[in-house]
């Protein structure tokens, strides 16, 4: 299981890197449109679509992804895009979690495959327009997500007493919650001091969130995308739970489907952009 993991990681990257230090955006566009297409397939079979719908589902969701590449929007977004995304993420995903795996399932089957599409295509749009910033910020907003997971592990294992969502994740708390904004502070502070060092392509999100709301406002906001990935990766347990499964599909051998490893990425993307806007 170890070895699978390590080397279905090792392809991944040997595709993203590449794709993001290319100087066109079409191998990365290209890259996450595949990667897009087959979350899109897996929202449809958690949620009860049969195979060949789910299917649809994907092909639809690249082709929506794709048409917002034609219409210029990966580099100009519409300027609602990034606020209703916000607010969908916060006050649905509250919602979604206060009501547990039971109400899920309640919900029309329309709206729920409604629902997953546009919070992907939206997550997708944003990781896009993150590329067309920079370099150093799209990878500033990946390492965030990443630290927040990493520190959220180790700090629930260490000091984890009350539970987060026991219904949906027993195993996450409260203190891997805040162990987890807490190493996102350490990083922002410790990416600040290398940008004051080194040049970059572009600012991070470490550099605008406190450039533009102040140190403290600025760490208030790192604190909600670093909060708002938990919810992400509830969401999709939620909804894994709700279905009865382990994983969102066994394409990437010993890590599941493609949703289990991006599920803390689609609320934080988008969130970022809308923050940026203040």
């Amino acid at each position: 299981m170890l070895a699978q993991r390590i080397v279905t990681a090792v392809i991944l990257l040997a595709l993203l890197i590449p794709a993001l230090l290319a100087s066109q955006s079409w191998p990365f566009n290209l890259l996450t449109l595949l990667l897009i297409g087959a979350a899109g397939w897996e929202w449809g079979r958690l949620n009860q679509a049969s195979e060949a719908l789910s299917v649809v589902f994907g092909v639809l969701l690249a082709l929506g992804c794709a048409a917002a590449v034609l219409a210029g929007w990966s580099n100009q977004p519409p300027a609602l895009a990034w606020p209703l995304a916000a607010l969908m993420w916060v006050g649905g995903g509250a919602w979604a979690l206060r009501g547990g795996p039971t109400l899920w399932p309640r919900l029309p089957q329309a709206v729920r495959w409604a629902l997953g599409l546009l919070a992907l295509w939206a997550a997708w749009l944003a990781i896009n327009h993150a590329r067309s910033i920079g370099l150093n910020f799209i990878l500033s907003v990946f390492c965030l997500v990443w630290v927040a997971d990493i520190a959220a592990y180790f700090g629930g294992r260490r000091f984890g007493r009350r539970k987060l969502a026991p219904s949906i994740s027993p195993g996450k708390s409260w203190e891997g919650v805040y162990s987890g904004m807490l190493g996102v502070f350490l990083l922002a502070l410790a990416w600040r001091a290398m940008e004051a060092r080194v040049a970059t392509d572009s600012p991070s999100v470490f550099g605008q969130m406190i450039d533009q709301l102040g140190l403290l406002g600025g760490l208030a906001a790192l604190g909600l995308l670093a909060g708002m990935s938990v919810v992400g990766d509830l969401v999709e347990s939620l909804v894994k739970r709700a279905a009865g499964a382990k994983d969102s599909s066994r394409l990437l051998p010993g890590h599941g489907g493609v949703l289990d490893r991006v599920d803390a990425l689609l609320p934080v993307f988008p969130l970022t952009m809308a923050l940026l806007l203040l």
